[in-house]
């Protein structure tokens, strides 16, 4: 897949009206510093269409990122990030849940894990959570993997499995947005997606 024009027309605040977009939509699930944005970033080929921060939590709304004006995606704030407060985050967690309930364009949900950490709590209630509300497992991509040597990154995907009690069917992605592994295997993904919801 080439990526020829990308856009933000859409930014969804805690009480704004959820877009019906009339087109696919992939949306992007992860624990706040999981490295989303930077996947974006590497995805779409934009150097900071999507804004990276070391800071967890930076992102505060819903951000419908339009693709080749023929898909989005849609990334969804951080969760399980404590410093936020549990008044914020209870807003976040109902925003998040509001448009996974709600959202008649969602194609596929992709839930983002950081290879260095074992799924905790909050990864797992999100994956179990996706499972019951769309019916089906999300795709999973593994990020940050170039921090990892190359002898230990099958084993971190067996072990994320593992964790998440996962089928051997679902798909699980390594990438690194430092060294760009698993973009041409995530354009690919969505583009068959895409071209099987056509016919």
């Amino acid at each position: 897949m080439v990526i020829r024009s990308v856009d933000l027309p859409y930014v969804c605040g805690v009480k704004s009206t959820l877009p019906r977009t009339g087109k696919p939509e992939f949306v992007l699930a992860g624990r706040s510093n999981v490295g989303k944005s930077s996947f974006i970033n590497t995805l779409l080929q934009r150097k900071s269409f999507a804004r990276t921060s070391s800071t967890p939590g930076k992102t505060r709304t819903i951000n419908f990122y339009s693709v080749n004006d023929s898909f989005y995606l849609v990334d969804l704030p951080g969760y399980g990030y404590a410093a936020t407060g549990p008044v914020e985050q209870e807003k976040w967690d109902r925003m998040i849940r509001r448009y996974l309930e709600q959202g008649e364009d969602i194609e596929e949900v992709v839930l983002l894990l950081d290879c260095r950490r074992i799924p905790g709590e909050k990864d797992l209630q999100m994956f179990q959570w996706i499972c019951s509300a769309t019916g089906y497992e999300p795709i999973v991509i593994i990020t940050k993997m170039d921090k990892l040597k190359r002898s230990q990154q099958q084993q971190a995907v067996k072990d994320i499995r593992k964790a998440l009690s996962a089928s051997p069917e679902c798909v699980m992605i390594p990438f690194s947005a430092t060294s760009k592994a698993g973009r041409e295997e995530c354009l690919d993904l969505i583009e068959k997606i895409l071209l099987t919801k056509e016919d």
